[in-house]
């Protein structure tokens, strides 16, 4: 991970702490992808994609959420389940969006590939 990365990851984290939601783990790496931030609400799981892009000159952070980058963060979120056994929890997978520069914009979209 850089530096940028981890700067975005971290802006992410805290938003979302901010609204309520509890670190499970973050950059959760196996062999069929990446996280970036496992959160937990309540007793739903939630996967989180952070994407960060200065403007949407190119479509902008949500336009790189592609159709085969869902595949596999559907795939990798499979993969965590099955390997911590909760493979009946309730979870959803979130992409935040963030865009700018300070103060951002954070656009948050719960179950985002449904």
């Amino acid at each position: 991970m850089n530096d940028k990365g981890e700067f975005y990851e971290q802006l992410a984290l805290d938003y979302l702490q901010q609204q309520g939601l509890t670190l499970v783990t973050r950059n959760y790496q196996c062999k069929a992808g990446e996280i970036d931030l496992i959160m937990r609400q309540g007793p739903q799981l939630v996967f989180v994609e952070v994407k960060y892009r200065a403007s949407n000159a190119f479509g902008g952070p949500l336009a790189a959420v592609t159709p085969a980058k869902q595949k596999k963060f559907v795939r990798t979120v499979r993969w965590y389940l099955q390997q911590h056994g909760g493979q009946q929890q309730a979870c959803r997978i979130d992409v935040l969006a963030i865009e700018g520069h300070a103060p951002y914009q954070y656009l948050w979209l719960t179950n985002a590939f449904s």
